[in-house]
């Protein structure tokens, strides 16, 4: 395997320390509205990008 690739390299174990961590870090209450804002923001910038290509699209 490539020294790359080994941080990819998480496993079932490696998971479940994180999501322990996450939950210890934040707590259960606080995560949803934490992956409401994530997606929020990914939607902004997949938006903020499709106008980009637009822009760049309509000046050639």
């Amino acid at each position: 395997m490539s020294l790359y690739m080994l941080p990819l390299a998480i496993g079932p174990w490696q998971i479940a320390l994180i999501v322990v961590v996450v939950l210890l870090l934040f707590g259960g209450k606080k995560i949803p509205e934490l992956m409401r804002g994530l997606g929020s923001g990914i939607k902004e910038f997949k938006d903020a990008s499709k106008e980009e290509n637009g822009d760049t699209k309509e000046k050639e």
